[in-house]
């Protein structure tokens, strides 16, 4: 029998939290412009990541406060080493969230079928461009292929649905919304354009020249026939039926129509801070309960738990954006988690 669960996770705005993305690492194996300077080298020490014990703690934890969906994250997850052992004591858990993970998918050759195998149910893959040289520009790798290859293992090993998140950057690959969505449709694959949002590394974000959901939506409208899915609940994507099929394509308009209302979502940083918010300017601090020598297991389960509700507790109605008081975060996204 599963653990007794403490009350559920809802904030002053009557949001429950049900979904917790994990960070496993800040590290990657691409350099995306709209993340990263190809140079950057500003990693967390990795004597502040959580272990796989720490790691468990704080996800079991909140399993038992409620949360019901994980969602392993970097940085690039699969830099893990013990990314197989996470994924498989996560589906062993009594009440056993369900587990998802984004990746960029250069690894998916070798791990898609021992994730599966541990119990990892599906995958989102990040691909902005189906071109070489784009790809190239954009990531500072030569790799698409292997993202490609990756995208075939994960097919073949039963990780589904797969989504694929795309970012569109203005005179980059913003003419390529259409090309995308068909491949995407042709293969099998459920995608998702992603406004490119104020946390990157490089300070390079620019809200004149981002590339809007608007004006993706128009893009996409010249050669598809979308309509509006109904019911999106807590869904950060806005669904669109294609031409009158049941397949479909999200758009998340997190600067330009943020979904804030409906957020129940909480992130777990790779070393241990957990926020409320993507953009949260304030973070919980689990590593230093995790570490304390003069608490016993049980007092730190129970610390946490009680953080998690602190945490939950001091949530703010929005993230604040298009406040003109708006302060980027001082993490960018690859220390966050997406």
């Amino acid at each position: 029998m599963g653990q007794l669960r403490m009350s559920a996770l809802i904030d002053s705005y009557g949001r429950k939290h049900r979904d917790l993305r994990v960070s496993l690492t800040d590290r990657c194996s691409l350099r995306c412009t709209y993340c990263m300077p190809h140079d950057f080298s500003d990693w967390l020490k990795s004597e502040h990541l959580l272990n796989t014990d720490e790691l468990m703690t704080v996800i079991s934890a909140g399993v038992n406060e409620g949360i019901e969906e994980i969602r392993l994250t970097g940085g690039e997850p699969l830099l893990r080493n013990d990314i197989v052992e996470i994924v498989s004591r996560i589906a062993s858990l009594p009440n056993a969230p369900k587990l998802s993970l984004t990746t960029n998918g250069l690894k998916l050759v070798e791990l898609a079928r021992p994730l599966a195998d541990a119990g990892l149910e599906r995958i989102n893959v990040s691909l902005d461009t189906l071109q070489r040289d784009r790809f190239t520009a954009l990531t500072h790798r030569d790799r698409i292929h292997d993202v490609f290859a990756g995208l075939a293992a994960a097919r073949e090993a039963g990780l589904a649905p797969i989504k694929i998140n795309s970012v569109l950057l203005k005179d980059i690959n913003d003419d390529e919304a259409p090309a995308l969505l068909a491949w995407a449709m042709s293969e099998g694959f459920s995608i998702r354009f992603i406004e490119q949002m104020p946390l990157d590394a490089g300070g390079i974000w620019d809200r004149s020249t981002m590339v809007t959901a608007g004006a993706v939506l128009a893009s996409l409208s010249v050669d598809f026939d979308l309509t509006p899915v109904p019911d999106r609940g807590s869904s950060p994507a806005e669904e669109f039926y294609i031409d009158g099929t049941k397949q479909t394509v999200g758009i998340i308009a997190s600067v330009s129509q943020p979904f804030c209302g409906a957020c129940d979502r909480l992130r777990l940083t790779s070393d241990g801070q957990l926020r409320s918010c993507l953009f949260s300017l304030d973070e919980m601090d689990l590593r230093k309960v995790l570490r304390d020598p003069s608490l016993s297991s049980e007092e730190i389960t129970q610390e946490i738990s009680s953080r998690f509700h602190k945490s939950v507790a001091g949530k703010l109605p929005g993230h604040g954006i298009n406040d003109p008081s708006f302060i980027q975060p001082r993490r960018p996204m690859s220390a966050i988690g997406g």
